[in-house]
Formats: C-alpha cells, sequence, structure tokens
C-alpha cells in the first residue's frame, strides 16, 4: 500500500509557513476569515459565544507540527507567555 504522506501544501495558521500535510493528519481549527481569529474569540483575546454567522463562515486551517509542539510546550510551562526567539 501507499504511504500517507504530503498530499496538500497550505498555509500555518500560527506562523505563515507554507508547509506540506496529510489533511487527514494535521492538527487543524477553525478559523472566521472576516476576522482572522477562531469564531469564539474577539481580538482582545477574550472568548465569546460564537454567532451563527461567524461558524458559518469559519473554516479549517492547518498548523503546522513546529508550532503545534511549541504550543504544547508553552502549556506544559507556566503558561503565561508564548515561548521567544524558539523559531
Amino acid at each position: 500500500m501507499a504511504d500517507k504522506g504530503i498530499t496538500t501544501i497550505g498555509r500555518c495558521y500560527g506562523c505563515k509557513r507554507t508547509f506540506g500535510f496529510n489533511p487527514e493528519r494535521v492538527t487543524m481549527f477553525l478559523v472566521d476569515p472576516d476576522t482572522a481569529l477562531p469564531p469564539n474569540m474577539t481580538p482582545t483575546g477574550t472568548t465569546r459565544e460564537p454567532t451563527p454567522e461567524s461558524l458559518a463562515r469559519a473554516r479549517h486551517v492547518p498548523v503546522c507540527p513546529d508550532c503545534v509542539r511549541r504550543a504544547e510546550r508553552a502549556n506544559q510551562d507556566d503558561g503565561s507567555t508564548w515561548p521567544r526567539g524558539t523559531a
């Protein structure tokens, strides 16, 4: 059987780098294209109940493995800030 490798090229939501990925295996989350934020997120970083309109507009966007690892590392630390200088 063929290996399920890279089948799509896209842009990471976190770092904006282009990377190859398998859509069935990559981490994805919902983003409203009008705001470039998840539907339940405000521009100030607080959460809210998403509107039906923002949920209807929202699309799944990929996140590269590097950004997923950085987010996991930041979550394991004190969680206060995103780690700087770890591109």
